[in-house]
């Protein structure tokens, strides 16, 4: 079905994306492709889609591929028909219908009668009931540009379908929609994303790096065990190293120790037997040459020692290198943050909610929000956060301290350099050292010190911030998060994860990742 051979990248400024890339997939398999953000994920899937051509290495593919991209911005100027590549069969039929019946147009349609009909059928399926097959892809959202596309694979019928993060749009009734197609289609699949739901439902794992392509015989859980399995016998190899490199120094130590004293004795016994004055400069320089090879010796074992576990720790796992440590909110579980009775806001006429809202929020909660787009969620969070007043209904608000990050992390100041976001919460007055010592634990070196906020990734974006919530002097009582997810790689989201669940305070999540949702130990839902 595909076959990539040797496929290497280099980006226009000569950059080496990747290299070594062999991969065999065979008819019927459904694949993850997944890796860091920069890994080339994306790359990789425009080159087997023909998109892109590689610097190197052969691509095979017995059936044209097709393909879903993660943007979708080039479309706009096209109709939803233009986007799927049917507007001149669709336009054939209509002139065969109306009496043109040229040779031109029945081999545009080349017998496929019911091509208007199959398309509507598709995007009902997709649940784009209003969508039309000349409407302009512009005046959609995300997630129906998403499903145009996906609706797609049920109108050409492809044999080989690559998916870059399809359920990133998605609300949870669409992801259920995708995970039922991906069960249940006869197709090749190969999938860039990280819904580890999505990726649970297929049977092979593929992790890019820049170095090749890892192949794991299982689901997202089963590569999960193996890295796990992988990071621990990474971790005894540490330990290990660590234990030669203690020997090897206290060997020298002693072994020099033992030579001085030797050279020290040697040297008493000849000033005793009244040895000449230039044979006892050649005895010290003997000795000092000896003592020298001694030296030279020891030093290359421990620099070679050292050098091995420089690399082992450079392989261990970013999450493993971090240290958290959030202080704790001061607040006792259990205590009323928020409460609302016969709540409801109106931007016009209409009330937002069918039903008014009664609710409350406690100290120690970990709560998920959710609800269709336009169901409010948004006015919910700016009214517990005290941004908007309530129009009808008594408000109860006993939060001193509150965060908000949404997805694109914009509590960031793009106008800054990391170090001076990160001085921005410095509100103990902790030293420069210390500042740098707590960027360098969330994986910003020196070199990045200086980097505008604007340049960061979406997972650097998010260490940086949660590096900057461990630099303020006491976590927030309230952590809303809105989508945290969206633009993080499996990783990040794990960095995320695990940082989250430090958290001791108050938690309110608004997304539709089950699995994250999940692991953060969500405990109860708000549903608008």
């Amino acid at each position: 079905m595909l076959i990539l051979q040797n496929i290497s990248y280099t980006h226009p400024n000569k950059d080496l994306l990747f290299s070594d890339i062999n991969l065999t997939v065979n008819a019927h398999q459904k694949i993850a492709l997944i890796g860091n953000n920069g890994s080339g994920k994306s790359t990789l899937l425009r080159i087997i889609a023909q998109e892109l051509k590689p610097s190197g290495g052969q691509v095979q593919v017995e059936a044209e591929p097709y393909y879903v991209p993660q943007v979708f911005g080039q479309f706009n100027q096209l109709t939803v028909a233009q986007a799927l590549r049917i507007e001149p069969k669709l336009k054939a039929l209509h002139e065969i219908l109306e009496g043109n019946t040229s040779e031109e147009n029945f081999h545009l349609l080349n017998d496929d009668w019911t091509v208007e009909d199959r398309c509507r059928e598709a995007l009902d399926s997709w649940q784009l009931h209003e969508v039309e097959l000349c409407q302009p892809m512009e005046t959609l959202s995300g997630g129906q540009k998403t499903k145009v596309f996906l609706a797609g694979i049920s109108i050409h019928q492809p044999e080989l379908v690559l998916l870059d993060e399809p359920s990133n749009h998605l609300d949870v009734a669409g992801r259920e929609l995708l995970y039922n197609f991906v069960q249940s289609t006869k197709s090749t699949l190969l999938i860039v994303s990280h819904d580890r739901k999505l990726l649970n439902l297929l049977d092979t794992v593929c992790e890019l790096s820049k170095h090749g392509i890892k192949v794991y015989g299982g689901n997202y859980d089963f590569f999960a065990d193996q890295k796990q399995i992988e990071s621990e016998v990474l971790g005894h190899d540490i330990q290990s190293k660590e234990k030669a490199l203690r020997k090897a120094k206290e060997k020298e130590r002693e072994t020099l120790e033992r030579q001085q004293k030797l050279d020290n004795r040697g040297k008493g016994k000849q000033e005793k037997a009244g040895v000449a004055r230039i044979m006892m400069n050649t005895l010290r320089n003997n000795a000092e040459n000896s003592s020298s090879r001694l030296k030279s010796v020891h030093a290359e074992k421990i620099g070679g020692i050292s050098q091995e576990l420089h690399e082992l720790r450079a392989a261990l796992p970013n999450i493993d290198k971090m240290k958290f440590g959030f202080d704790s909110s001061g607040l006792h579980k259990g205590k009323v943050l928020f409460s609302a009775d016969n709540l409801n806001f109106s931007y016009g006429q209409k009330p937002l909610w069918r039903e008014s809202l009664q609710l409350q929020i406690t100290s120690g909660e970990r709560i998920a929000l959710k609800g269709l787009n336009g169901s409010g969620k948004t006015t919910l969070i700016n009214l517990i956060l005290g941004n908007l007043p309530a129009q009808t209904g008594n408000v109860f608000r006993a939060v001193n301290k509150a965060i908000y990050i949404d997805q694109d992390y914009s509590l960031l100041n793009d106008k800054l350099k990391v170090y001076e976001q990160a001085q921005q919460f410095n509100t103990t007055a902790l030293q420069e050292h210390e500042i740098k010592i707590r960027l360098n634990r969330f994986l910003f070196t020196k070199e990045d010190w200086d980097k505008p906020c604007g340049t960061l990734s979406g997972g650097e974006r998010m260490r940086l911030m949660l590096c900057c919530l461990t630099i303020s002097s006491q976590s927030p009582d309230l952590i809303i998060l809105d989508e945290p997810t969206n633009n993080l790689d499996i990783q990040n989201i794990e960095i995320l994860t695990a940082a989250i669940n430090e958290y001791q305070g108050t938690l309110l999540v608004v997304s539709h990742d089950t699995y994250f949702l999940e692991q953060i130990h969500i405990e109860r839902t708000i549903n608008l």
